[in-house]
């Protein structure tokens, strides 16, 4: 299955919510996509341009998407960005096709 990276932004209003009643956010998250076949592989907080990360596991695109968009619309994060990761050998295999590809720079 396809592996996912998050990082996430809560509001500042989600924050104040946190520090009036803290909550392992994990096993809400572990809930969401469990719910479209897929695994939580992590869940941490950072400093720095964004509050949190996930890695997640998923069937699918779409069932990646789905859980971005549910929790994207709730109202409790100020920014979702989630990356489609390639295994290595994902990668050697793009790399191959891509010398087939016929591209031409623009302006040439």
């Amino acid at each position: 299955m396809p592996l996912y990276l998050s990082r996430f932004s809560y509001t500042p209003e989600t924050w104040a919510r946190l520090i009036g009643n803290p909550e392992d956010r994990r096993k809400a998250a572990e809930s969401y996509i469990e719910s479209v076949g897929g695994k939580l592989h992590g869940f941490w907080y950072a400093f720095g341009e964004h509050d949190g990360y996930t890695l997640w596991e998923a069937p699918d695109n779409v069932s990646m998407a789905a859980v971005a968009l549910a929790i994207g619309s709730g109202g409790a994060l100020s920014s979702l960005q989630t990356t489609v990761l390639l295994t290595v050998d994902e990668t050697i295999e793009a790399l191959r096709k891509a010398d087939q590809v016929a591209y031409r720079p623009p302006g040439t």
